[in-house]
């Protein structure tokens, strides 16, 4: 795994080990180095740097279109959340649409539609881009991109206030990866797995019983209704790679461990079918409108009251909490026995964003 390849492959950008390898190998080695207060070295979520949170993702979802979503809807979603699980408000973004020749104008339409539609549920607005085309075969249709920009959350004082009545050695000015500390309890705000089932369901022509749907939508009104609970430590949308590789990350940049539950994970029974009928794990199976979200053991049942109380969020669940036995994530499973719960090499549904 630590082998440097002489060619990228897939699972380079598969949200998985092999992808974080190479920006540890390449892209910080080059681009690293800035004084930012969340820099790029950071590898959380977003970066900050004179006060504003900054994020830019870029999507290649195929299809564009699936069960529940569209690459327009996901590209507003994916950095909308971004940003806002460090404690941010985004209040703008810019749009990059790379388009492939012969993409038809209605497709676009019903893109642009909706991207217009999920700027409204998050109250944002794109105010720049830019706009390329690119020959026929060469992409699936379109790529975005879209970055944005964040305030601090007029709540996210607040949420460090409760934080430090319980902890006051508390220190840290950013929800980020590295905030975890032992007993900090972790719930997941939802299934696992919907969307990357829903996009294979889709690549494949497969059906699975019932129409599996993408979870993809903007998150940043649920966390600010968190926020206002407060005892929010760490928080992150588990894309690529899935719960596995979310949690992985906040176990090794916190230097902790974690125990996972895994009779607590609520996973659909369909999509838990599908990932059996496929050899998928729906651990490592990327989410689109879920959090993970490290809490403070006094503040974790009403922050779970909260997300119950909300669309997003009814079928959350307390999954685990962090240790200081070990530096690792391990699972406790139904039958009763112990394993590590590792990171995955790639996502096991390629282009699902």
């Amino acid at each position: 795994m630590n082998e440097k390849q002489n060619y990228i492959t897939m699972l380079h950008g598969a949200g998985g080990a092999v992808m974080n390898q190479l920006v540890k190998d390449y892209i910080l080695e080059f681009l690293g180095g800035s004084k930012a207060e969340v820099p790029l070295e950071a590898l959380d979520d977003a970066a900050v740097i004179d006060g504003i949170v900054l994020k830019s993702d870029s999507h290649a979802v195929k299809p564009i279109f699936f069960p529940g979503g569209d690459i327009g809807r996901l590209a507003v979603s994916g950095t909308v959340n971004d940003i806002a699980v460090l404690g941010a408000k985004p209040i703008a973004l810019a749009c990059g649409l790379i388009l492939e020749e012969g993409l038809p104008i209605a497709d676009l339409e019903r893109i642009l539609r909706s991207m217009k539609e999920t700027c409204g549920e998050a109250e944002v607005h794109i105010i720049t881009g830019d706009t390329k085309v690119v020959e026929k075969g060469s992409l699936g249709g379109c790529v975005i991109n879209v970055s944005g920009i964040g305030l601090r959350s007029e709540k996210l004082d607040h949420n460090f206030e409760v934080i430090r009545k319980f902890r006051p050695d508390f220190k840290a000015k950013w929800i980020l990866d590295s905030n975890l500390h032992s007993g900090d309890k972790i719930i997941v705000s939802g299934t696992i797995g919907d969307h990357g089932l829903a996009v294979l369901s889709a690549q494949e022509g497969l059906s699975f019983g019932s129409q599996i749907k993408s979870d993809v939508k903007p998150l940043n009104k649920l966390v600010e209704k968190l926020l206002e609970v407060g005892g929010i430590v760490a928080m992150k949308d588990p894309t690529r790679g899935g719960l596995s590789n979310a949690l992985n990350e906040l176990s090794e940049k916190s230097k902790v461990g974690i125990l996972v539950y895994e009779e607590k994970v609520p996973v659909r029974n369909d999509v838990k079918a599908a990932c059996e009928m496929l050899g998928i794990d729906p651990f490592e199976v990327g989410n689109e409108g879920k959090l993970v979200i490290g809490v403070i053991p006094e503040k974790a049942e009403e922050v779970l009251e909260i997300l119950r109380q909300t669309e997003e969020g009814k079928d959350a669940e307390i999954i685990g909490e962090v240790t200081k036995e070990f530096e690792l994530v391990a699972m406790q499973t139904v039958v009763g026995g112990k394993r590590i719960l590792t990171p995955p090499v790639g996502d096991p549904i390629p282009r699902i964003c």
